[in-house]
C-alpha cells in the first residue's frame, strides 16, 4: 500500500472505533487489545492515576493507549501542549488540568469521527474543571495545523506508529516546539522485524502492530529532525500486561510468530523523551560546524596541537 491508502485505512479504521466505543479489532476489544470494561485498568497499569480517570468526561478513555505520555512530560501550569492524534481527548482533557488556566492543551486528530466526539466532551470538561483551555483541530501528523515554534511540550500516545511517513511527523515535532520544548511519547516500537505476514495485514496496521518500526530506526529519526537530549526506554512487560492475546487480531499475529516466541519479544511500548535545542545552543552548535567546515572537519589546522 502507498502512503496514502495507509493513510486512509487508519482513518477509516478509528472512525469505527469513534462510533462503536472503542473497538478496531473485533467486538470486544479495543485497539491495544483491551476488553472496553478494562479501559481503566489498562490506564491505571500504565500509570494514571484514579483522579484523573475520575475527572475524564464519559468515552474519552477508549483503551487505546501504550504509555502514559503526560506524566513523562512533566507538565507545568502555564504551558502550551499539544496532543498528536488526540482520539477522543483523553491525553488532552488530562493535560488541561495540569497546565491550568494559564496553559493551554491542543489535540491534533486527522478523523471527523474521533474530533466530533472530542469536540462534545469539551462542555463536560468545562463543567468539571472549571476550566476552558482546551481544543481539537482537523489534520494529519505529518503536516500539524499549528505555527512554528508555538508549543512548550508536545505528547503522543500510541499514534506515531500508524503514520506512513514517520521522518516527517519528528520533523514537525520539531518545526513547531519552542526552542527548549519537550517531547513526551509513548508508542509501540520493535525489537526485531515482524514476520511479513503480519506487516501485510490491514487489522495488524490498525491495530498498532504492522506500522510499528525498529526502536533504533525512532532514535535516528528523531535525531535527524533536529531533536537532542534523546532517551528510548522499552517496556515489553506492559505488552504482555495490556494485550488480550485471545482477540482475533492477536491470534493471528501470535500464529505467524516462530514456536515458542511471545509478541512481547517482537513488540515493546517505548517510551521517548527528547527537547529542541535552544536558540543559543543551536547557535553555539552552529558555530563549531562552521569551523569544522572550514578545516576539512577538524576543530584546528591538522597538527598545529592546538587540540592537544
Amino acid at each position: 500500500m502507498n502512503s496514502e491508502m495507509i493513510r486512509e485505512k487508519v482513518r477509516e479504521g478509528y472512525g469505527k472505533i469513534a462510533g462503536s466505543g472503542g473497538s478496531c479489532c473485533g467486538p470486544t476489544s479495543t485497539c491495544c487489545g483491551s476488553t472496553p470494561v478494562a479501559s481503566e485498568d489498562l490506564a491505571k497499569h500504565i500509570g494514571y492515576t484514579a483522579e484523573e480517570l475520575a475527572a475524564l468526561p464519559d468515552g474519552a478513555n477508549m483503551g487505546l493507549s501504550c504509555g502514559n505520555p503526560n506524566a513523562l512530560a512533566a507538565l507545568r501550569p502555564g504551558e502550551v501542549v499539544l496532543d498528536l492524534g488526540a482520539g477522543g481527548g483523553f491525553d488532552v482533557f488530562i493535560a488541561g488540568r495540569k497546565v491550568g488556566p494559564t496553559g493551554r492543551a491542543i489535540g491534533v486528530d486527522m478523523t471527523p469521527e474521533m474530533l466530533a466526539k472530542a469536540r462534545k466532551n469539551i462542555a463536560t470538561y468545562r463543567e468539571r474543571t472549571g476550566l476552558d483551555n482546551v481544543e481539537f483541530r482537523l489534520g494529519e501528523i505529518e503536516h500539524l495545523p499549528l505555527a512554528d515554534a508555538s508549543v512548550d511540550v508536545v505528547i503522543s500516545n500510541c499514534v506515531i506508529n500508524l503514520s506512513p511517513d514517520k521522518p516527517q511527523v519528528w520533523r514537525e515535532i520539531a518545526r513547531v516546539l519552542k526552542p527548549g520544548g519537550r517531547v513526551a511519547v509513548s508508542d509501540l516500537a520493535l525489537l526485531k522485524p515482524l514476520p511479513p505476514a503480519i506487516l501485510d495485514s490491514v487489522e495488524a496496521l490498525v491495530g498498532c502492530i504492522a506500522g510499528a518500526v525498529l526502536a533504533s530506526e525512532t532514535e535516528r529519526t528523531a535525531k535527524e529532525a533536529g531533536l537532542a537530549d534523546l532517551e528510548l526506554k522499552a517496556k515489553s512487560a506492559y505488552i504482555d500486561g495490556m494485550v488480550d492475546w485471545q482477540d482475533p487480531l492477536y491470534r493471528e499475529i501470535v500464529a505467524h510468530l516462530p514456536a515458542g516466541a511471545k509478541p512481547s519479544d517482537y513488540v515493546t511500548s517505548l517510551e521517548i523523551t527528547a527537547r529542541k535545542p535552544s536558540e543559543a545552543a543551536t547557535q553555539v552548535l552552529g558555530g563549531r560546524s562552521a569551523s569544522r567546515g572550514s578545516t576539512g572537519g577538524s576543530c584546528c589546522p591538522p597538527g598545529s596541537g592546538c587540540c592537544g
